[in-house]
């Protein structure tokens, strides 16, 4: 039996870069908080920010 209080839940890391300072930053929030929340850069406060995108690697038990 599973104890979900105690189970840690894995959340999506974005990435964002400031189009007023340059800054790249990071955010670990779930897919309706980023839905809904306005992403500020945490060095100028500017909302003026975009997502940056990267590869990433996933693990399958199929092989092609």
């Amino acid at each position: 039996m599973f104890d979900f209080k105690k189970e840690e839940v894995a959340m999506p890391v974005y990435d964002y870069k400031c189009g007023k300072c340059g800054k790249t930053f990071s955010m670990i929030m779930n897919i309706k908080e980023k839905e809904t929340k306005k992403i500020k850069c945490p060095k100028c406060k500017s909302v003026r920010v975009k997502p940056v995108y990267s590869g990433f690697f996933a693990v399958t038990s199929r092989k092609s």
